[in-house]
């Protein structure tokens, strides 16, 4: 069962669907699931999908939402700030806390890329969140960028982006980055982004990614459960990310490393991750 719903974030309209899982009775409250968007993606995306489908099929309710300028939510189309994201996923949180069908105490985060880490900065900074999983997330933007634009020739570029966007800030104008000189994807994995993602990115966008240092909060999870899962050699978010991510948390954290995959570990229903993911939410965070 599903429902379309919505709420307000810093005066912008969110939009979202709850999906319940079978069998779920009048009046009950179940534990939730936040499921964030990669990068400029949206709520509808298959991987999305996928994830919420799991989750309600093991009994949990599931909010797949669009962030501020992304999908069918109100913003500034493509302004996708870190900050301003970990502050929708709090208003989410705001949300299905007062639900009448979710437990207010038992609700955690899935993110996956971008969300991920957007996801284990709101967790570290929401103590309301009881459980966080992030799937091939970052902790610091600098570093994951140095890695993504490896060669010296496209570092070069990149850092030549970065300050003649900074050049125009100082001026008052506006830059557009294409999306794949913010975070190259290789041509054969490009069909794993959903329709309708954005292309084209404000320069300020670059910047807040830049900036944004999630191993700064992650040890504040603790003593909540974090799950990491990272393809162990992923072109797109560099793996050593979630490594360091795990070196900063706290405990209970588990790390999972899995081979044969790219970057996308939701999007072909992989049974080995969906395994790992069942298991952990039975032992920390049952529905």
């Amino acid at each position: 069962m599903e429902e379309k719903v919505q709420w307000k974030s810093a005066g912008l309209s969110l939009s979202g669907v709850v999906e319940l899982p079978q069998g779920m009775q009048r009046g009950e409250r179940r534990a939730a699931i936040l499921v964030l968007h990669g990068f400029g993606s949206n709520k509808d995306s298959p991987m999305v999908r996928t994830v919420t489908r799991m989750f309600t099929s093991l009994g949990y309710v599931a909010l797949r939402f669009d962030m501020r300028g992304c999908g069918e939510s109100e913003g500034e189309r493509g302004r996708v700030i870190c900050l301003e994201q970990v502050d929708d996923t709090k208003s989410a949180v705001d949300f299905l806390a007062a639900a009448g069908y979710v437990d207010p105490r038992r609700i955690a985060v899935f993110g996956h890329s971008f969300g991920a880490a957007v996801a284990v900065y709101a967790a570290g900074t929401e103590p309301r969140i009881a459980a966080c999983i992030s799937s091939g997330g970052w902790g610091h933007g600098e570093k994951k960028f140095r890695k993504q634009h490896a060669s010296p020739e496209a570092w070069q570029r990149f850092s030549a982006m970065m300050e003649e966007g900074r050049r125009r800030a100082r001026r008052g104008e506006r830059m557009m980055v294409p999306r794949f000189d913010i975070v190259p994807i290789r041509p054969g994995l490009r069909g794993n982004l959903a329709a309708g993602s954005i292309l084209e990115f404000p320069f300020e966008v670059v910047e807040s990614m830049y900036a944004f240092t999630a191993n700064d909060v992650v040890g504040r999870i603790a003593p909540r459960p974090l799950l990491l899962l990272h393809p162990s050699d992923d072109s797109v978010t560099p793996t050593e990310q979630s490594i360091e991510l795990f070196a900063h948390a706290g405990q209970p954290t588990d790390l999972h490393l899995f081979a044969q995959v790219d970057h996308f570990l939701f999007s072909d229903d992989n049974p080995m991750v969906q395994a790992v993911v069942r298991d952990w939410l039975r032992r920390y965070f049952p529905a």
